[in-house]
């Protein structure tokens, strides 16, 4: 979503004469897109505005003007205490307000060495996606072949951890035909992938298109996956962030008529406990995860999982972590997100008086993600010999290497002589690692792809 966002900035500011750069030093204007779901990514702010200060102090001393600004879900939370910790930076704005970041600009550009400073966190009254320029390129990877697409913003489940209600609003889903359309431009554009974004995208219930004489109907995710798929030049469809309440029967369906749809799903757990579910007003329980994880898997059986936990939650206990790995153990994931629980100022779980202590925290995360880390290489190694379709989106490190990424979001090398970017290609996998995978061509030999 922060890639997305990023890109949209670009949009609105290119009008204004700006333009991408690759680094700050000479840049007439830096604005840092911010996460504010962990304490250790709200920090780092404020670390890179102190390094980003002496820049800025640099160029006025040889009289130039270097705008500061500070974007997304940290100033949202914190916007009058970054103004406080950080009097040198110009601009502190939401996720909510970036289509009116031109006019931001503008004042604090007026503003110069008056010193006056913009803070813009209010919540619009009407979508935000009304007032951007259109988007015709999307947030990319590499060449462009790959491409965020926002179908739905914030959240009202009210999870005790999560700032997201908070920090982004409540949920809102864009016009069925809106997406369409910024997808059918994204395939004009080249792009082969898209992935669908939303705090809580399965909650996605667009307005239907040309359902004028229905104004309530609307379309679930399931429904827009298809009609994605429909887009000529689409040929790779994704989704996250899914909280797995809101799972219905139309997406499992997808997974299983959509060919398009790829056989991977970010299906965030948290807790394999329900006693820590329920503190973390999760809407599910553990055995509700396991029969969705059936019944997804039912319908596509080659599915692959990833999943997010947080342990040292308020209140785990020993027994409590127990079940998470037992959870694990019984589900096994192709890839995992897994994090030390941090208090978000302003959620409910911040005020709990149960904190689990620091050092118990990191020997469960330790434990945790030694056994994610064995899932990952256990679901990587099995799949050499194999041949997956991989779309080249991206160079490598090695001379005349190209990357791409398989249908289950493995990172795959390969010698890219013949080869070219944005294409999907057949690879046959000649090797595992453990958050990779090395390729030859389906086809050629061996030795030129060691070589």
């Amino acid at each position: 979503m922060n890639v997305y966002d990023s890109d949209r900035m670009a949009d609105v500011l290119a009008p204004l004469g700006y333009g991408l750069v690759e680094t700050p030093e000479h840049a007439d204007m830096v604005i840092l897109n911010t996460c504010h779901i962990r304490e250790k990514a709200a920090e780092k702010v404020y670390s890179e505005l102190g390094r980003l200060r002496l820049l800025k102090n640099a160029r006025e001393q040889d009289g130039g003007q270097m705008i500061l600004a500070v974007a997304g879900c940290v100033a949202q939370a914190e916007g009058e205490e970054i103004l406080d910790r950080a009097p040198y930076v110009d601009i502190v704005f939401g996720p909510q307000t970036y289509h009116r970041l031109g006019e931001m600009v503008a004042r604090a550009s007026r503003a110069g060495a008056k010193g006056a400073r913009v803070l813009d966190t209010d919540f619009p009254t009407e979508a935000k996606f009304d007032h951007l320029p259109a988007n015709t390129k999307g947030a990319r990877d590499g060449d462009g072949r790959t491409a965020f697409l926002t179908v739905q913003e914030g959240c009202d489940k009210f999870c005790a951890f999560c700032v997201v209600p908070y920090t982004r609003g409540a949920e809102y889903s864009r016009p069925a035909a809106d997406v369409l359309a910024e997808a059918a431009r994204l395939a004009e554009g080249g792009v082969r992938e898209i992935t669908l974004l939303g705090q809580n995208v399965n909650n996605y219930h667009g307005a239907e298109p040309h359902a004028h004489d229905e104004p309530d109907a609307v379309w679930g995710l399931g429904r827009l996956i298809a009609a994605v798929a429909e887009i000529g030049g689409v040929e790779r469809i994704r989704y996250t962030t899914s909280y797995p309440a809101d799972v219905d029967e139309d997406l499992i369906n997808a997974h299983a008529q959509v060919p398009a749809l790829m056989p991977f799903l970010h299906l965030p757990v948290q807790s394999g406990s329900d006693t820590v579910l329920k503190a973390m007003n999760r809407r599910h329980n553990a055995d509700d995860y396991r029969r969705l994880v059936d019944r997804l898997r039912a319908a596509r059986p080659d599915l692959g999982l990833s999943s997010d936990f947080i342990v040292g939650f308020p209140g785990e206990t020993d027994d409590d972590f127990a079940t998470t790995m037992k959870l694990v153990e019984e589900i096994g994931f192709v890839q995992a997100y897994s994090f030390k629980y941090s208090p978000r100022p302003g959620t409910p779980a911040a005020l709990m008086d149960t904190q689990v202590d620091e050092a118990v925290k990191s020997e469960r995360l330790a434990a945790l993600q030694d056994l994610l880390n064995a899932q990952q290489r256990a679901f990587n190694q099995p799949c050499i010999g194999q041949t997956l379709d991989v779309l080249l989106d991206r160079a490598g490190r090695d001379p005349g290497q190209l990357v791409g990424r398989s249908p289950y979001m493995q990172a795959v090398h390969v010698d890219g002589v013949g080869l070219e970017l944005g294409t999907i290609v057949g690879l046959r996998i000649t090797a595992g690692h453990a958050n990779s995978l090395t390729g030859v061509l389906a086809g050629a030999n061996t030795e030129r792809a060691t070589a």
